[in-house]
């Protein structure tokens, strides 16, 4: 049986929600509301991706601290079981964030002691998967999983050191890779998406630029063209990526075409931010599928 996976180190958000500003320092402000939940990352993407109804294979890190517990439990209510790369080590293996959400952006302060896992076994847990999400690690891994016919897909996050050049060897591997346009503006070195876009062209048949609430920018056989959006309300936009990637991975898995697959990510990026934290707001295939009937005509 084919499946999907992915590695990573889980994110748990703390989230304060409504705050009129982010404080500065000496200051002390109250969020209008808070919630504790699973945050972005390869593992959300991947529980997105369970929600559709493809298996996958979470490959992340769970230690002995609170969080991890909290995490453990969040994993029994999605009815997943991850495959920990943690195993009899010490610390903290999370990432721990607090999110400042306030009405024009959000902030984040984090912390971990670090996921220490070996391309070996990584590799071993993800043999024989259909498609990949691929991290900025275990290059090595990545290298047999691609010799062997694995789909990667690679999502970056934000860098503050990102470029072509120190990105080259997951850029040259990967089948995909899904930047916003933030993102793929800093590591291109150009002003505006669709000069990213040529750029990432060098190593891509199929590039992708996110466009955030204007839909996604996608190139193809030199013809560039922008995908619209689905119509939501706003509420917040933790995770967005993450889902996004769920939508396009569940495409490639299920062999839709690039334009299709792209789709199916602008509809759970789209159904993300309608309610506050990466998780809160997902969709089950059969709601999937209706949603793609319904929008189907954003392909022209």
């Amino acid at each position: 049986m084919s499946f999907a996976a992915g590695a990573g180190s889980i994110n748990v958000d703390l989230l304060f929600e409504g705050m009129p500003r982010i404080p500065n320092e000496g200051e002390e402000l109250f969020a209008r509301g808070f919630s504790l939940q699973m945050g972005g990352g390869v593992p959300a993407t991947l529980l997105n991706l369970s929600g559709l109804g493809v298996p996958v294979r979470i490959l992340t890190g769970l230690g002995e601290d609170m969080f991890s517990e909290f995490a453990r439990r969040k994993f029994d209510e999605f009815g997943a079981t991850p495959y920990n790369l943690a195993e009899g080590g010490s610390g903290i293996p999370l990432n721990i964030t607090a999110a400042i959400l306030t009405p024009n952006d959000r902030t984040f302060v984090s912390y971990t002691d670090g996921l220490d896992a070996s391309a070996d076994r990584v590799y071993e847990a993800a043999k024989g998967a259909k498609v990949v999400e691929m991290g900025r690690d275990y290059l090595p891994a990545y290298r047999k999983l691609k010799s062997e016919g694995t789909i990667l897909v690679f999502d970056t996050g934000w860098d503050d050191d990102m470029s072509l050049d120190s990105y080259r060897e997951y850029l040259e591997l990967a089948d995909y890779y899904t930047p916003n346009q933030k993102e793929a503006l800093k590591i291109t070195g150009t002003d505006n998406p669709s000069d990213a876009a040529k750029v990432l062209e060098q190593f891509f048949d199929r590039v992708i630029v996110k466009l955030d609430k204007d839909g996604c920018l996608i190139r193809e056989n030199g013809r560039e063209r922008v995908i619209a959006n689905i119509p939501v309300v706003h509420r917040d936009s933790t995770g967005a990526g993450d889902a996004f990637l769920a939508g396009l991975m569940y495409g490639l898995y299920h062999d839709y075409s690039f334009e299709q697959s792209v789709l199916f990510g602008n509809i759970t990026g789209g159904t993300c931010v309608t309610a506050v934290g990466c998780l809160s707001a997902r969709l089950t295939e059969s709601e999937l599928l209706e949603k793609f009937k319904q929008y189907q005509h954003l392909l022209g």
